[in-house]
């Protein structure tokens, strides 16, 4: 995918502007972007997260997700060592018009966000078929 022209880009560091419901760590996922011919996917890293606290969002060509992680831990408990950061997960990128914003599709599982974002028809391959005189 040419970065110039891509379809789909991770907004800059000082463009994110997570609303926060509540207090605590934000964590950035890891994600990794395939362009495949009819469509993008978007696969994220949120471990931890349950399916119902994942809230994917499109807007005005912004595409965003958030994933609230419970407490895992009892604060009234003695740990030996604790080093499991507990937070929630906050990414957005810019998407460009040439996605087919009302068939995007989200599906979670072993930790992982996978987001489908179709392309827009006149994006698509075609094959065009040659005609014999």
């Amino acid at each position: 995918m040419n970065s110039e022209n891509a379809i789909l880009k991770p907004e800059a560091e000082s463009a994110v502007a997570a609303e926060r419901i509540r207090g605590g760590q934000c964590y950035r996922p890891n994600v990794d972007i395939l362009e495949e011919d009819d469509e993008l996917l978007v696969l994220a890293d949120v471990p931890g997260a349950k399916a119902d606290s994942i809230y994917v969002k499109f807007e005005d060509g912004t595409l965003e997700i958030h994933a609230a992680v419970e407490p895992r831990q009892n604060d009234g408990q003695e740990y030996l060592l604790r080093e499991y950061g507990l937070g929630d997960y906050y990414r957005s990128f810019q998407v460009s018009e040439a996605i087919d914003a009302g068939k995007i599709s989200a599906n979670y599982a072993d930790g992982v966000l996978t987001l489908r974002l179709p392309k827009a028809e006149s994006l698509k391959p075609r094959k065009i078929a040659v005609e014999t005189a």
